[in-house]
């Protein structure tokens, strides 16, 4: 093995103390480091964010917080920082902090997704793929595999219900990393395990997330310069389709209203906003029939970030053509066809055929993180075949935006959310 390699398999000697205390004026939360006893040692992290970054994870063990006539999450609700061994049923090289922030990230979703069974992919702390159906997890997993089979690989799946033998086999036809659910079938288990190197967490509260969701926690973000921002934690404001809020704005004098979704619309727009909840700024999502099929994310500015979730549903839809008419992934097919006329003109015909299915997107639905400040964003998701979008609203130019969903043919709803779900 290089040294190059060996960083990856090398354990940070955990200098971290066993206890931590947090005191915000006279109330005080005591947090207990967790480690595991893996091979016959005691292990924490494995590392942080890279190989060469100690970490230690901590878990509220005292304590619980009200700030503001608003109680916090508190002691013995754990989920991620209360794994113990009972639910590693397999540590393979045991978890590191990326691995954890994924699944933790997933939790924040599901908590919104309760309804029906549903399937996260997650990969440097954003969901790559979502679905929710009441055809169950293995079928939503497929469904949200297909979405992104490229960012999937080597990514962490987690599920809200009961992970079976048919999820199982579909994960061990890929490379991923972890896998969590709050319980596996005993032949789904066996299955998984022959993977010795995957990560396979049981977490039983996944089953009661939805009472999490209206209990924020303290959020910390860590200044460069050792200071700390405190906040309370994102809370989603829509919590059924009920909860959206009519889009009207009005201009010198002149009234606009947009479309209401209809029932299939606003379903998918329920979903898409809380998918939307895990994903990092600027993003937008696509998604149809519970499914997300594109996701543009961390961009600077919003109609960069249509254009981006845009370019790679287009990518991400020749690559799926590519790998199921000829096994190749549609890297593989490009590189082929560079010396073979036969694979040039596959390549040719599944990029046309790419072109006039618009990536897959025409019938989404949309949603946006933040208000559109202007109109070209919502312009060039009408242009790919949008059918509604939800956003924030609030911004000067909403009679603008809702002016370009009537103006389009045919009308595409849009519906106002009241709040902003940056994420950073």
């Amino acid at each position: 093995m290089s040294d190059l390699k060996k960083m990856y398999h090398t354990l940070q000697q955990d200098p971290f103390p066993a206890d931590m205390k947090l005191t915000l004026g006279n109330q005080e939360l005591v947090f207990r480091k967790r480690t595991w006893e893996i091979d016959g040692e005691t292990k924490g992290l494995r590392y942080g964010e890279n190989p060469d970054q100690p970490a230690a994870l901590y878990e509220l063990a005292k304590g619980q917080l009200e700030i503001g006539g608003v109680k916090f999450i508190g002691e013995g609700q754990g989920l991620v920082s209360a794994l113990t061994e009972e639910h590693m049923l397999q540590a393979g090289k045991h978890p590191g902090k990326t691995n954890l922030t994924d699944v933790d990230n997933a939790l924040n979703i599901l908590q919104y997704l309760s309804a029906k069974p549903a399937a996260l992919i997650l990969k440097h702390n954003n969901p790559c793929g979502a679905a929710w159906t009441e055809e169950g997890v293995s079928v939503a997993l497929k469904r949200a595999f297909e979405a992104d089979r490229i960012a999937a690989f080597g990514g962490a799946v987690v599920v809200n219900r009961k992970l079976d033998l048919a999820t199982a086999e579909l994960i061990n036809s890929v490379y991923f990393e972890v896998v969590a659910a709050p319980e596996f079938d005993d032949d789904a288990l066996a299955e998984l395990k022959k993977k010795k190197n995957l990560r396979i967490l049981r977490i039983p509260g996944i089953l009661e997330l939805e009472k999490l969701s209206r209990m924020p926690f303290l959020d910390i973000k860590s200044l460069s310069d050792g200071g700390m921002v405190l906040q309370f934690s994102f809370r989603n404001a829509i919590l059924s389709v009920d909860d959206f809020i009519p889009a009207t704005a009005e201009k010198d004098g002149n009234q606009f209203v947009a479309r209401a979704p209809s029932k299939q619309e606003a379903d998918d727009l329920l979903f898409a906003w809380a998918v939307e909840a895990g994903v990092t700024s600027n993003s937008v999502l696509f998604v149809r029939d519970g499914v997300t099929t594109a996701i543009g994310t961390g961009e600077q500015d919003r109609v960069g970030c249509v254009l981006l979730a845009v370019t790679k549903a287009y990518i991400k839809y020749a690559d799926l053509l590519s790998s199921k008419e000829l096994g190749k992934s549609l890297f593989e097919l490009k590189l082929a066809a560079i010396k073979d006329p036969e694979m040039k003109a596959k390549l040719e015909d599944i990029e046309k055929r790419t072109a006039e299915a618009r990536g897959g997107l025409p019938g989404s639905v949309v949603v946006s993180d933040g208000f559109f400040p202007f109109r070209d964003g919502v312009d060039l998701c009408i242009d790919q075949g949008v059918t509604a979008i939800a956003q924030p609203g609030g911004s000067i130019r909403d009679w603008e935006v809702i002016a370009a969903v009537n103006e389009s043919t045919p009308q595409v709803a849009m519906v106002f959310t009241g709040q902003r779900s940056f994420k950073h």
